[in-house]
This record gives structure tokens, C-alpha cells and sequence, in this order.
């Protein structure tokens, strides 16, 4: 089992991000909205070293196209192994790895992860918990990605939940 590593935020993951971004925008051949996701995203969060990133296509076409781009490239194919609509793909790079998920317009699974993002970053308090929950799991897991996984399920759909609301009553 591989170990479940946390890094302390690093204030050079939004230029990574917007670095990456670029060269994949560039090497897709297709207009995509990047969104940087995850922990990464997150002003003072921990995280496991990868960058996690949307990235939104126009088309099925587009994602063919775009697979077979970044397996070219180095990029190894995941699948979509949680049946969400999103197709991951990962590259080790220093000093921090890439996570990529290729999705469509009107995924949900993408939408949630904004909607959590948005949230954390609006409301450090429970920021603050996800960072200590994450902590808490990763030494208990003894690698069991399952467990760690798992064990913070409970809260991202408490947030996603927190996020609807809130969000709603502001429109």
C-alpha cells in the first residue's frame, strides 16, 4: 500500500496551477475551462502532493481527442473509476504531481467540487476541520486510501450541503 502523504499549504500552488493550465490548455487543441480543485486550492490547507484540476470540454469529441493528447504526452488514464462523468489522468512532476479530471458541461460530480472549494475557501472555521480530519485520517489509514477516503466523506457532503444553501439564499 502506498503511504497517504499530507503537505503543509504551499503558496506556489496557485501559479502551478495557472502554469499547468496553460500548457494543457495548449496541448488539448480545444477550448477548456480550467478549474484548480482540491486541497491545492485551498489558501492554507494541506494536501496530498498533486494539483488537482477540472478541466470542462465542449464536447465528447473533444475528450476523445483530449485522451489520446495526454496519454501522447505522458499522461497515464484512469478511467472513470467512480462513475461521475469525470475521466482522470495523472503525471508525476516535481516538485508537485498532477491530477487532471476531463469532464463535460453540467457534470455534477464537477460542480460539487466547486461548490465545496468555494465554501472552504469562504469559511476558514471549517477549512480549519477538513485540515485536521484529513490529518487525523491520513495516520490512521496506514495507507488504506479506502479508509482515509471514506472517513471524510461524511463531511464533503455536509459541505456540499452547507454550500447549496447558502448559495441559494444569496441568488
Amino acid at each position: 500500500m502506498r503511504p497517504i502523504t499530507l503537505v503543509e499549504y504551499d503558496p506556489q500552488w496557485p501559479r502551478l496551477f495557472e502554469g499547468r493550465s496553460k500548457a494543457i490548455g495548449l496541448l488539448l487543441g480545444h477550448p477548456a475551462a480550467f478549474h484548480h480543485i482540491g486541497s491545492t486550492a485551498i489558501a492554507g490547507l494541506s494536501a496530498k502532493p498533486k494539483l488537482d484540476i477540472d478541466a470542462v470540454l465542449l464536447s465528447e469529441l473533444a475528450r476523445l481527442d483530449a485522451t489520446e493528447r495526454l496519454k501522447e504526452d505522458g499522461y497515464r488514464f484512469h478511467g472513470d473509476p467512480h462513475g461521475s462523468g469525470r475521466w482522470i489522468f495523472t503525471r508525476d512532476e516535481k516538485p508537485y504531481g498532477t491530477r487532471l479530471y476531463l469532464c463535460l458541461p453540467d457534470n455534477e460530480a464537477h460542480r460539487e467540487r466547486l461548490l465545496f472549494r468555494d465554501y472552504l475557501r469562504a469559511h476558514p472555521e471549517f477549512a480549519a476541520h477538513y485540515a485536521a480530519l484529513k490529518r487525523r485520517l491520513a495516520e490512521e489509514a496506514h495507507g488504506d486510501w479506502d479508509h482515509y477516503t471514506g472517513g471524510k466523506s461524511d463531511f464533503v457532503a455536509d459541505i456540499v450541503r452547507r454550500a447549496r444553501a447558502e448559495y441559494a439564499m444569496a441568488e
